[in-house]
Protein backbone atom coordinates (compact mmCIF):
# COMPACT_ATOMS: atom_id res chain seq x y z
CA UNK A 1 0.00 0.00 0.00
CA UNK A 2 0.97 3.66 -0.26
CA UNK A 3 3.65 4.74 2.22
CA UNK A 4 4.10 7.86 4.33
CA UNK A 5 7.23 8.74 2.34
CA UNK A 6 5.29 8.80 -0.95
CA UNK A 7 2.59 11.08 0.50
CA UNK A 8 5.23 13.33 2.05
CA UNK A 9 7.02 13.71 -1.29
CA UNK A 10 3.73 14.57 -2.98
CA UNK A 11 2.92 17.25 -0.39
CA UNK A 12 6.43 18.71 -0.51
CA UNK A 13 6.21 19.07 -4.29
CA UNK A 14 2.78 20.70 -4.06
CA UNK A 15 3.97 23.10 -1.37
CA UNK A 16 6.92 24.13 -3.53
CA UNK A 17 4.61 24.86 -6.47
CA UNK A 18 1.65 26.45 -4.67
CA UNK A 19 3.10 27.93 -1.46
CA UNK A 20 0.14 26.31 0.35
CA UNK A 21 0.69 24.08 3.40
CA UNK A 22 -0.85 20.62 3.60
CA UNK A 23 -1.12 17.72 5.99
CA UNK A 24 -2.67 14.26 5.68
CA UNK A 25 -4.18 12.32 8.61
CA UNK A 26 -5.45 8.74 8.51
CA UNK A 27 -8.88 7.72 9.87
CA UNK A 28 -7.27 6.71 13.17
CA UNK A 29 -6.11 10.28 13.70
CA UNK A 30 -2.43 9.57 13.03
CA UNK A 31 -0.45 12.20 11.12
CA UNK A 32 0.82 10.64 7.88
CA UNK A 33 2.66 13.57 6.31
CA UNK A 34 2.69 17.36 6.25
CA UNK A 35 4.60 20.46 5.23
CA UNK A 36 4.46 21.95 8.74
CA UNK A 37 5.25 20.28 12.09
CA UNK A 38 2.14 18.70 13.58
CA UNK A 39 -1.51 18.93 12.50
CA UNK A 40 -3.00 22.02 10.90
CA UNK A 41 -6.36 21.36 12.59
CA UNK A 42 -7.47 20.19 16.04
CA UNK A 43 -8.06 16.44 16.42
CA UNK A 44 -11.63 16.92 17.68
CA UNK A 45 -12.50 19.00 14.60
CA UNK A 46 -11.04 16.33 12.33
CA UNK A 47 -13.12 13.68 14.09
CA UNK A 48 -16.34 15.64 13.63
CA UNK A 49 -15.56 16.20 9.95
CA UNK A 50 -14.74 12.53 9.41
CA UNK A 51 -18.17 11.46 10.64
CA UNK A 52 -20.05 14.20 8.77
CA UNK A 53 -21.63 13.79 5.33
CA UNK A 54 -19.60 16.65 3.82
CA UNK A 55 -16.69 15.94 1.46
CA UNK A 56 -15.03 19.29 2.22
CA UNK A 57 -15.33 21.94 4.91
CA UNK A 58 -13.67 25.22 5.90
CA UNK A 59 -12.63 25.59 9.55
CA UNK A 60 -11.00 28.95 10.29
CA UNK A 61 -8.05 29.31 7.88
CA UNK A 62 -8.04 25.63 6.94
CA UNK A 63 -9.85 23.59 4.33
CA UNK A 64 -10.62 19.93 5.15
CA UNK A 65 -11.09 17.29 2.43
CA UNK A 66 -11.88 13.58 2.51
CA UNK A 67 -9.64 11.25 0.53
CA UNK A 68 -11.40 8.12 -0.65
CA UNK A 69 -10.43 4.69 -1.92
CA UNK A 70 -13.33 2.89 -3.63
CA UNK A 71 -15.79 5.30 -2.00
CA UNK A 72 -14.38 4.57 1.46
CA UNK A 73 -12.74 7.43 3.35
CA UNK A 74 -9.12 6.52 4.09
CA UNK A 75 -7.51 9.90 4.90
CA UNK A 76 -8.25 13.54 5.61
CA UNK A 77 -6.28 16.29 3.90
CA UNK A 78 -5.99 19.78 5.38
CA UNK A 79 -4.80 22.77 3.35
CA UNK A 80 -3.92 26.24 4.59
CA UNK A 81 -3.57 29.24 2.29
CA UNK A 82 -5.68 32.08 0.99
CA UNK A 83 -9.38 31.21 0.68
CA UNK A 84 -9.25 30.57 -3.06
CA UNK A 85 -5.79 28.99 -3.04
CA UNK A 86 -6.50 26.77 -0.05
CA UNK A 87 -9.60 25.31 -1.68
CA UNK A 88 -8.35 24.94 -5.26
CA UNK A 89 -4.95 23.51 -4.37
CA UNK A 90 -6.53 21.33 -1.69
CA UNK A 91 -8.74 19.74 -4.35
CA UNK A 92 -5.70 19.22 -6.56
CA UNK A 93 -3.82 17.58 -3.68
CA UNK A 94 -6.76 15.24 -2.98
CA UNK A 95 -6.85 14.23 -6.65
CA UNK A 96 -3.10 13.57 -6.71
CA UNK A 97 -3.14 11.44 -3.55
CA UNK A 98 -6.19 9.44 -4.68
CA UNK A 99 -4.43 8.66 -7.95
CA UNK A 100 -1.34 7.58 -6.02
CA UNK A 101 -3.43 5.31 -3.79
CA UNK A 102 -5.02 3.73 -6.87
CA UNK A 103 -1.65 3.25 -8.57
CA UNK A 104 -0.07 1.65 -5.52
CA UNK A 105 -3.10 -0.57 -4.98
CA UNK A 106 -2.91 -1.75 -8.59
CA UNK A 107 0.80 -2.42 -8.17
CA UNK A 108 0.06 -4.41 -5.01
CA UNK A 109 -2.61 -6.43 -6.81
CA UNK A 110 -0.24 -7.29 -9.65
CA UNK A 111 2.55 -8.22 -7.24
CA UNK A 112 0.23 -10.33 -5.08
CA UNK A 113 -1.07 -12.14 -8.17
CA UNK A 114 2.45 -12.87 -9.43
CA UNK A 115 3.58 -14.17 -6.04
CA UNK A 116 0.64 -16.58 -5.77
CA UNK A 117 1.08 -17.63 -9.40
CA UNK A 118 4.76 -18.45 -8.92
CA UNK A 119 4.06 -20.38 -5.72
CA UNK A 120 1.28 -22.46 -7.37
CA UNK A 121 -1.32 -21.07 -4.96
CA UNK A 122 -3.99 -20.45 -7.63
CA UNK A 123 -6.45 -22.71 -9.39
CA UNK A 124 -6.32 -22.68 -13.18
CA UNK A 125 -9.65 -20.85 -13.47
CA UNK A 126 -8.49 -18.23 -10.94
CA UNK A 127 -5.32 -17.61 -12.93
CA UNK A 128 -7.18 -16.64 -16.06
CA UNK A 129 -9.96 -14.72 -14.29
CA UNK A 130 -7.57 -12.60 -12.23
CA UNK A 131 -5.19 -12.09 -15.16
CA UNK A 132 -8.07 -10.78 -17.28
CA UNK A 133 -9.18 -8.44 -14.49
CA UNK A 134 -5.62 -7.10 -14.06
CA UNK A 135 -5.08 -6.75 -17.81
CA UNK A 136 -2.26 -9.33 -17.93
CA UNK A 137 -2.12 -11.30 -21.23
CA UNK A 138 -2.51 -15.04 -20.66
CA UNK A 139 -0.39 -15.95 -23.68
CA UNK A 140 3.04 -14.37 -23.98
CA UNK A 141 6.61 -15.60 -23.86
CA UNK A 142 7.92 -15.13 -20.32
CA UNK A 143 10.86 -16.29 -18.22
CA UNK A 144 11.74 -16.07 -14.52
CA UNK A 145 15.06 -14.75 -13.19
CA UNK A 146 16.18 -15.20 -9.59
CA UNK A 147 18.74 -12.84 -8.06
CA UNK A 148 20.35 -14.41 -5.00
CA UNK A 149 21.07 -11.67 -2.46
CA UNK A 150 22.90 -11.26 0.85
CA UNK A 151 20.82 -10.95 4.01
CA UNK A 152 18.99 -7.66 4.66
CA UNK A 153 19.26 -6.59 1.00
CA UNK A 154 15.86 -7.65 -0.31
CA UNK A 155 14.20 -4.22 -0.23
CA UNK A 156 17.17 -2.42 -1.79
CA UNK A 157 17.47 -5.07 -4.51
CA UNK A 158 13.77 -4.84 -5.36
CA UNK A 159 13.90 -1.06 -5.60
CA UNK A 160 17.01 -1.14 -7.82
CA UNK A 161 15.44 -3.65 -10.21
CA UNK A 162 12.07 -1.86 -10.26
CA UNK A 163 13.86 1.35 -11.16
CA UNK A 164 15.81 -0.38 -13.94
CA UNK A 165 12.71 -2.02 -15.41
CA UNK A 166 10.22 0.80 -14.75
CA UNK A 167 9.73 1.42 -18.48
CA UNK A 168 8.90 -2.24 -19.18
CA UNK A 169 5.22 -2.47 -18.26
CA UNK A 170 5.03 -6.24 -18.80
CA UNK A 171 7.94 -7.06 -16.45
CA UNK A 172 7.39 -7.66 -12.74
CA UNK A 173 9.79 -7.51 -9.81
CA UNK A 174 8.78 -9.27 -6.60
CA UNK A 175 10.02 -11.62 -3.86
CA UNK A 176 8.66 -14.65 -2.04
CA UNK A 177 11.45 -15.01 0.54
CA UNK A 178 14.39 -13.08 1.99
CA UNK A 179 17.05 -14.94 0.00
CA UNK A 180 16.24 -13.88 -3.55
CA UNK A 181 14.41 -11.34 -5.69
CA UNK A 182 12.36 -12.42 -8.70
CA UNK A 183 12.15 -10.79 -12.11
CA UNK A 184 9.37 -12.01 -14.41
CA UNK A 185 10.49 -10.90 -17.86
CA UNK A 186 8.19 -10.78 -20.90
CA UNK A 187 10.18 -11.43 -24.07
CA UNK A 188 10.04 -8.93 -26.90
CA UNK A 189 9.99 -9.96 -30.55
CA UNK A 190 12.59 -12.59 -31.36
CA UNK A 191 14.56 -12.57 -28.10
CA UNK A 192 16.50 -15.80 -27.53
CA UNK A 193 18.32 -17.54 -24.70
CA UNK A 194 21.43 -15.63 -25.73
CA UNK A 195 19.52 -12.43 -24.93
CA UNK A 196 18.51 -13.94 -21.59
CA UNK A 197 22.19 -14.52 -20.78
CA UNK A 198 22.87 -10.86 -21.60
CA UNK A 199 19.97 -9.82 -19.37
CA UNK A 200 21.39 -11.92 -16.53
CA UNK A 201 24.72 -10.12 -16.94
CA UNK A 202 22.88 -6.80 -16.83
CA UNK A 203 21.21 -7.77 -13.54
CA UNK A 204 24.60 -8.57 -12.04
CA UNK A 205 25.98 -5.22 -13.25
CA UNK A 206 23.03 -3.33 -11.71
CA UNK A 207 23.55 -4.98 -8.34
CA UNK A 208 27.30 -4.37 -8.47
CA UNK A 209 27.27 -0.74 -9.60
CA UNK A 210 24.22 0.52 -7.67
CA UNK A 211 24.33 -1.54 -4.47
CA UNK A 212 27.94 -2.84 -4.50
CA UNK A 213 26.62 -6.39 -4.15
CA UNK A 214 28.16 -9.49 -5.68
CA UNK A 215 25.17 -11.65 -6.56
CA UNK A 216 24.35 -14.85 -8.43
CA UNK A 217 21.58 -14.98 -11.02
CA UNK A 218 19.70 -18.00 -12.31
CA UNK A 219 16.92 -18.31 -14.85
CA UNK A 220 14.48 -21.00 -15.95
CA UNK A 221 13.17 -21.85 -19.40
CA UNK A 222 10.92 -19.71 -21.58
CA UNK A 223 7.20 -20.52 -21.25
CA UNK A 224 4.37 -19.47 -23.52
CA UNK A 225 1.45 -19.35 -21.11
CA UNK A 226 0.85 -17.64 -17.80
CA UNK A 227 -0.12 -20.90 -16.09
CA UNK A 228 3.35 -22.32 -16.79
CA UNK A 229 5.21 -19.46 -15.14
CA UNK A 230 5.58 -21.40 -11.88
CA UNK A 231 7.51 -24.04 -13.86
CA UNK A 232 10.09 -21.45 -14.94
CA UNK A 233 10.30 -20.20 -11.32
CA UNK A 234 10.93 -23.71 -9.98
CA UNK A 235 13.61 -24.23 -12.62
CA UNK A 236 15.34 -20.97 -11.70
CA UNK A 237 15.15 -21.90 -8.01
CA UNK A 238 16.69 -25.30 -8.73
CA UNK A 239 19.35 -23.54 -10.79
CA UNK A 240 20.46 -21.47 -7.79
CA UNK A 241 20.53 -24.53 -5.54
CA UNK A 242 22.39 -26.75 -8.01
CA UNK A 243 24.80 -23.92 -8.82
CA UNK A 244 25.51 -23.41 -5.13
CA UNK A 245 26.51 -27.09 -4.82
CA UNK A 246 28.27 -27.93 -8.08
CA UNK A 247 29.13 -24.71 -9.93
CA UNK A 248 30.36 -22.30 -7.28
CA UNK A 249 32.60 -20.52 -9.78
CA UNK A 250 29.63 -19.42 -11.88
CA UNK A 251 27.64 -16.27 -11.16
CA UNK A 252 25.04 -17.00 -13.87
CA UNK A 253 23.24 -20.35 -13.91
CA UNK A 254 20.79 -21.27 -16.65
CA UNK A 255 18.50 -24.22 -15.93
CA UNK A 256 19.13 -25.82 -19.32
CA UNK A 257 22.91 -25.86 -18.71
CA UNK A 258 22.90 -27.65 -15.33
CA UNK A 259 23.87 -30.96 -16.95
CA UNK A 260 25.14 -33.70 -14.65
CA UNK A 261 24.62 -31.48 -11.60
CA UNK A 262 20.85 -31.49 -12.10
CA UNK A 263 20.86 -35.29 -12.54
CA UNK A 264 22.78 -35.84 -9.28
CA UNK A 265 20.61 -33.31 -7.42
CA UNK A 266 17.51 -35.32 -8.30
CA UNK A 267 18.95 -38.69 -7.22
CA UNK A 268 18.08 -40.23 -3.82
CA UNK A 269 20.84 -39.51 -1.31
CA UNK A 270 21.18 -43.15 -0.29
CA UNK A 271 21.80 -44.07 -3.93
CA UNK A 272 24.56 -41.47 -4.09
CA UNK A 273 26.20 -42.91 -0.98
CA UNK A 274 26.03 -46.43 -2.44
CA UNK A 275 27.69 -45.20 -5.63
CA UNK A 276 30.60 -43.63 -3.72
CA UNK A 277 31.04 -46.75 -1.59
CA UNK A 278 30.98 -49.11 -4.60
CA UNK A 279 33.54 -47.09 -6.56
CA UNK A 280 35.98 -46.11 -3.82
CA UNK A 281 35.25 -48.15 -0.73
CA UNK A 282 36.66 -46.24 2.22
CA UNK A 283 39.02 -44.09 0.10
CA UNK A 284 36.44 -41.53 -1.02
CA UNK A 285 37.49 -38.49 -3.13
CA UNK A 286 36.93 -35.99 -0.31
CA UNK A 287 40.18 -37.31 1.19
CA UNK A 288 42.18 -36.06 -1.82
CA UNK A 289 44.49 -33.13 -1.06
CA UNK A 290 43.87 -29.66 -2.48
CA UNK A 291 46.76 -29.86 -4.96
CA UNK A 292 45.46 -33.12 -6.43
CA UNK A 293 41.90 -31.78 -6.70
CA UNK A 294 43.13 -28.63 -8.44
CA UNK A 295 45.15 -30.73 -10.89
CA UNK A 296 42.19 -33.02 -11.62
CA UNK A 297 39.78 -30.14 -12.22
CA UNK A 298 42.19 -28.35 -14.54
CA UNK A 299 42.82 -31.65 -16.39
CA UNK A 300 39.06 -31.99 -16.95
CA UNK A 301 38.78 -28.37 -18.12
CA UNK A 302 41.41 -29.08 -20.77
CA UNK A 303 39.67 -32.20 -22.10
CA UNK A 304 42.24 -34.62 -20.64
CA UNK A 305 45.10 -32.90 -22.45
CA UNK A 306 48.28 -33.48 -20.45
CA UNK A 307 50.46 -30.92 -22.25
CA UNK A 308 47.94 -28.06 -22.03
CA UNK A 309 47.17 -28.81 -18.38
CA UNK A 310 50.85 -28.84 -17.38
CA UNK A 311 51.33 -25.51 -19.16
CA UNK A 312 48.38 -23.88 -17.37
CA UNK A 313 49.34 -25.04 -13.87
CA UNK A 314 53.03 -24.24 -14.48
CA UNK A 315 54.47 -27.70 -13.84
CA UNK A 316 56.62 -30.00 -15.98
CA UNK A 317 54.75 -32.61 -18.00
CA UNK A 318 56.46 -35.39 -16.06
CA UNK A 319 55.34 -33.81 -12.77
CA UNK A 320 51.72 -33.87 -13.98
CA UNK A 321 52.06 -37.50 -15.08
CA UNK A 322 53.46 -38.32 -11.63
CA UNK A 323 50.42 -36.73 -9.95
CA UNK A 324 48.06 -38.68 -12.23
CA UNK A 325 49.84 -41.93 -11.41
CA UNK A 326 49.67 -41.10 -7.71
CA UNK A 327 45.92 -40.56 -8.07
CA UNK A 328 45.55 -43.87 -9.93
CA UNK A 329 47.35 -45.69 -7.13
CA UNK A 330 45.04 -44.09 -4.52
CA UNK A 331 41.72 -44.54 -6.32
CA UNK A 332 42.26 -47.20 -8.98
CA UNK A 333 41.21 -44.66 -11.66
CA UNK A 334 43.45 -43.48 -14.49
CA UNK A 335 41.97 -40.13 -15.52
CA UNK A 336 43.82 -40.28 -18.87
CA UNK A 337 41.21 -42.92 -19.78
CA UNK A 338 37.82 -41.38 -20.62
CA UNK A 339 35.69 -43.86 -18.63
CA UNK A 340 37.83 -43.46 -15.51
CA UNK A 341 37.85 -39.65 -15.91
CA UNK A 342 34.06 -39.63 -16.18
CA UNK A 343 33.71 -41.84 -13.11
CA UNK A 344 35.95 -39.58 -11.03
CA UNK A 345 34.20 -36.42 -12.29
CA UNK A 346 30.80 -37.75 -11.23
CA UNK A 347 32.19 -39.07 -7.95
CA UNK A 348 33.61 -35.66 -7.04
CA UNK A 349 30.27 -34.01 -7.80
CA UNK A 350 28.34 -36.61 -5.78
CA UNK A 351 30.75 -36.10 -2.87
CA UNK A 352 30.18 -32.33 -2.99
CA UNK A 353 26.44 -32.97 -2.97
CA UNK A 354 26.62 -35.20 0.12
CA UNK A 355 28.91 -32.74 1.93
CA UNK A 356 26.45 -29.94 1.15
CA UNK A 357 23.53 -31.95 2.56
CA UNK A 358 25.53 -32.79 5.69
CA UNK A 359 26.26 -29.09 6.20
CA UNK A 360 22.54 -28.32 5.83
CA UNK A 361 21.71 -30.90 8.50
CA UNK A 362 19.88 -33.22 6.10
CA UNK A 363 18.06 -36.10 7.78
CA UNK A 364 18.83 -39.30 5.87
CA UNK A 365 16.29 -41.44 7.76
Amino acid sequence: MITKAVIQTCLDNLKELTKVDFCVIDVEGMLMAGTLPGRLTEESVLGDFLHSSADSQMIGDDYLFKIRDDKEVTHILTSRGGQADGYIFGKIAVSQIQQLIEAYKEQYDHTNFMQNLLMDNLLLVDIYNRAKKLGIPAEAKRIVFLVEIPNQSERETQEALKSAFASKMDDYVTAVDEKSVILVHTLEGDETYEDMENLANMLIDIMNTELYLNVRVSYGTIVGELKDLSKSYKEAKMGLEVGRIFYQQRNIIAYDTLGIGRLIYQLPVNLCRMFIQEIFGDDIPEDLDEETLMTVNKFFENNLNVSETSRQIYVHRNTLVYRIEKLRAATGLDIRVFDDALTLKIALMVTNYIKYLDKQGYDYD
